[in-house]
């Protein structure tokens, strides 16, 4: 990891220019946000890869239409709403934009990537080997995202396959094995359409191209749950106060997520002029950023699948008074956290401890203090007050334990919110977006594609969002 350096704030051309834009670094008070999507409209290049995401947004709706016909969907919709129905593959349906309780071709989404970039990030930093490769530049980061693109097609092999069993089981999937290969092949297509389509985003487009289609996919079934809790409303199974608690929560949980994602723990770093070549550098201050939430909502994702991993098994293991089969289902009960209960209340701290677990597991991991550490005393410079070496690996770490807790309390609280405002509220599971993995990638996703229309607005003299 090389450290930035601060550089000259005067550096730039001197001639008033004919633009009427504010330039980099000032802001008027005029300059409004509908004025801000105007100037990057107004951008060629930019609206050209604006027009070109939601291009690819129109290509995924449509696809989240197109079912398979060799499935029972009737007898899928009353699997997924019986009690516990579907189990792990709410989360999979989440990710999917509802293509999997409709079983259309998009049916496992961009899972089967998630689960392969998460193995190969965990796998670069076990490896010795596959560290140096990811230190190579370009090319070694080439050949990682190849290996990622394999294991994304063998690990949608082995999910289509489990998926195919499981639907087979429940006389959900006509009992043909032809039907069962058609299946699978149509899955697995499907999923690498989704992989090759999130690369084009990436290349042609703005921001992360997997990312957005998880995003478009969370949002584009935000008006089928609106229209599901103003039924409720109608209906008067859900209350005017509980409606009005749950916009609340949601406006909140945001506001915080935005807070939090964006929250980072600066420190100073002290750089000393050296002689590069025949040249000499120019010493100076500038920040080493800690971001607070730097594991994302990647433990989460792991907490969830540990959490339903019993709820799962219980599904084909019926419940008896004795043996296995009464111990799964008690797992199963004990697992589900949000309950007003005192299993519910245990359950939910085991579930908090496994997010905050996984958190610091992740982030010691992707996180190398000590290779920082030792890049800072390679370049000559230090963080003020602490001396190079193991002292400023020690602080480094002790500064990252501390933010790391709060990141971590923070994701168990809005994890727990998922369960605990639908309780409240009485509306189930008609709305998602209220804490838990959705919202966080949601907001995440927003925030990552603003500052990327920001970088391109400000490498043109444009003011932009952030302000």
């Amino acid at each position: 990891m090389g450290v930035s350096r601060t550089t000259n704030a005067n550096q730039g051309p001197t001639e008033p220019t004919k633009r009427k834009t504010p330039p980099i670094g000032k802001s008027t008070s005029t300059t409004t946000f509908v004025e801000s999507i105007a100037a990057a409209w107004s951008i060629p290049e930019l609206r050209n890869r604006i027009t070109f995401v939601f291009a690819m947004f129109g290509v995924y709706v449509v696809g989240l239409h197109v079912p398979l016909p060799t499935i029972d969907h009737d007898a899928l919709r009353r699997f997924f709403d019986s009690k516990g129905g579907g189990g792990i593959l709410n989360l999979v349906d989440v990710f999917s934009g509802g293509a999997l309780k409709n079983f259309t071709v998009f049916a496992m989404g961009i899972v089967p990537y998630i689960n392969s970039s998460i193995i190969m990030q965990l796998l670069t930093f076990a490896i010795p080997q596959w560290q140096e490769l990811a230190r190579e530049g370009e090319t070694g980061r080439k050949r990682i995202a190849q290996y990622t693109r394999y294991l994304t097609v063998a690990l949608a092999i082995v999910q289509a396959c489990g998926l195919g069993g499981l639907l087979w089981a429940q006389n959900i999937l006509h009992h043909s094995p032809w039907l069962f290969v058609h299946m699978v092949v149509t899955l697995v297509a499907g999923t690498s359409f989704l992989m090759w389509l999130g690369e084009m985003i990436t290349d042609k487009g703005i921001g992360n191209g997997v990312s957005l289609i998880i995003f478009a996919g969370i949002m584009v079934r935000l008006p089928a749950q609106i229209a599901s809790v103003a039924s409720q409303v109608a209906g008067n199974s859900v209350s005017p106060l509980q409606a009005l608690v749950l916009i609340i929560s949601f406006f909140a949980t945001v506001i915080a997520i935005v807070f939090v994602t964006l929250g980072q723990r600066r420190i100073p770093i002290q750089h000393v002029r050296r002689i590069v070549g025949n040249k000499m550098t120019q010493g100076g201050m500038s920040y080493l950023p800690f971001r607070i939430a730097s594991a994302g909502v990647i433990p989460i994702i792991f907490a969830i699948s540990i959490v339903l991993l019993p709820m799962t098994f219980a599904q084909y293991i019926p419940e008896t008074r004795s043996g296995v089969g009464h111990w799964i289902h008690w797992l199963s009960n004990a697992f589900t956290p949000g309950q007003f209960s005192v299993g519910g209340v245990v359950s939910s701290v085991v579930y908090a401890l496994i997010i905050i677990g996984f958190t610091y597991f992740y982030t010691a991991i992707t996180m190398d203090i000590q290779h920082i550490a030792e890049d800072l005393k390679k370049y000559g410079s230090f963080i003020p007050g602490v001396r190079p070496g193991r002292p400023t690996e020690e602080y480094l770490d002790k500064v990252m334990t501390r933010i790391t807790m709060a990141g971590a309390l923070f994701l168990a609280l809005v994890a727990l919110l998922n369960y605990w405002i639908p309780a409240i509220t009485n509306t189930g599971r008609s709305f998602t977006l209220v804490g838990g993995t959705s919202l966080l990638i949601v907001v995440g996703v927003a925030l990552d594609t603003m500052q990327a229309i920001e970088a391109q607005l400000l490498m043109r003299h444009y003011e932009g969002f952030i302000r």
